[in-house]
């Protein structure tokens, strides 16, 4: 969501701020290197992510409007760890984040300890949207990061339809101060839940 000036400087119409979050050594940072600067670190040392920095835990969530909760598809402990993690991205940030389930590390296919149907399940048990990734190969990264950011800005932009639609009927509404609230509508996605409804391998 980018324009540029007449200098060709790009400038951003949105800013969106995404989380990636989930056990240690799954695949976070390097999920992040592959998106921003298409770079893969195959040595790359755990980061001190946030698992470790609990005094910062809730600064790290707050104004989040989108989250990658990654597990290791050749991890299962990871994969059982996604309860956890989603009660503290609940705890700490808007219960209305848009949230995507990544398996990440599928290159590992002989080393799979779980399964893209288990990652689809709980996907859909817990109403996110699910895909599986390789930082490594660079399957599917644009594409996780790509579903959070579409549907952030599909809601955001039906609030500002109905903020507009509403100050069409009364003026004086936006005089008050009224704030546009990111949630999804589950009303309005015409027919079609998140679970399971996009990127899913």
């Amino acid at each position: 969501m980018a324009s540029y000036t007449e200098d060709g400087q790009q400038t951003e119409d949105y800013l969106f701020k995404i989380v990636l979050i989930g056990d240690s050594a799954v695949g976070k940072s390097n999920l992040l290197a592959r998106f921003a600067r298409d770079e893969f670190y195959p040595n790359s040392k755990s980061t001190i992510g946030v698992e470790f920095q609990t005094a910062v835990t809730s600064a790290y969530y707050r104004g989040a409007v989108g989250a990658l909760l990654v597990y290791d598809i050749s991890r299962r402990q990871t994969f059982e760890s996604i309860g956890r993690w989603l009660n503290e991205l609940h705890t700490h940030s808007d219960m209305n984040v848009v949230t995507i389930l990544v398996g990440n590390k599928s290159d590992l296919k002989d080393s799979r300890e779980v399964t893209t149907a288990e990652g689809k399940a709980l996907a859909e048990t817990q109403g996110l949207f699910f895909i599986e990734t390789s930082a490594l190969d660079s399957s599917n990264v644009a594409a996780a990061f790509q579903t959070v950011v579409k549907e952030i800005y599909n809601i955001l932009s039906r609030k500002v339809m109905q903020s507009q639609e509403l100050k069409e009927k009364d003026p004086s509404w936006m005089a008050n101060g009224k704030t546009v609230v990111l949630q999804s509508d589950e009303n309005q996605d015409n027919g079609q839940s998140k679970k399971g409804g996009c990127c899913s391998t």
